[in-house]
């Protein structure tokens, strides 16, 4: 499915053009194999800006059921007190992943409150013992943040971008203080947090 030629595909590269600004080989390589250039990257991501500005386009987690077509997967989640709705989709580029919403209930207008990559439920979490685990696009924020506990969540630098806090030992066995930095969910770069 796709609304005025914006399909997966086209949101795929809106994903990857957030994520250039980390790692341009591992994107120029995504954008590869999606059979896209560059500036067929920059032009969607213009496209998928004005279409969010547009008032006729869907709002909240109906755009994605717009360009994305219906869910793979729907189902409740309890956040805190809230009951919301998490839906699911497959995406090409991240097989072992899926494209998710979190939206709100209905009782407070239904709200996006969250769009992100997360871990399929039927694809085991990647071992990750130490910092040395964690490379560029290996995890989401749920398998660091449960082979890590307790880490502590923070917002990031931008919209599409999220941190955690946490500890982990390095290859030699010291544990270190770090944060790590994701976009769309997916693991960008692990800083230590120590001088």
């Amino acid at each position: 499915m796709a609304i005025n030629g914006f399909g997966p595909t086209e949101l795929q590269l809106v994903l990857l053009r957030r994520m250039a600004d980390y790692h341009p080989e591992l994107v120029e390589d995504a954008v590869r194999r999606l059979g896209a250039t560059r500036a067929g990257m920059r032009e969607a991501n213009k496209r998928w800006q004005a279409m969010l500005r547009a008032p006729r386009f869907p709002r909240g987690g109906a755009r994605y059921t717009a360009v994305l077509g219906p869910p793979g997967s729907t189902r409740a989640r309890r956040i805190g007190d809230l009951r919301c709705t998490a839906r699911q989709w497959t995406l090409p580029l991240w097989p072992d992943l899926r494209f998710e919403t979190l939206i709100g209930p209905a009782e407070l207008g239904a709200p996006l409150l969250n769009e992100w990559l997360v871990r399929a439920d039927d694809v085991p979490v990647p071992p990750l013992h130490s910092l040395a685990d964690l490379t560029p696009w290996s995890c989401v924020v749920g398998d660091i943040g449960a082979a890590f506990p307790p880490a502590v969540p923070r917002e990031g630098s931008a919209p599409t971008r999220f941190r955690l806090d946490f500890a982990a030992p390095d290859p030699d066995g010291r544990v270190r203080a770090c944060t790590a930095d994701f976009t769309w969910g997916l693991l960008q770069e692990v800083r230590s947090a120590e001088p």
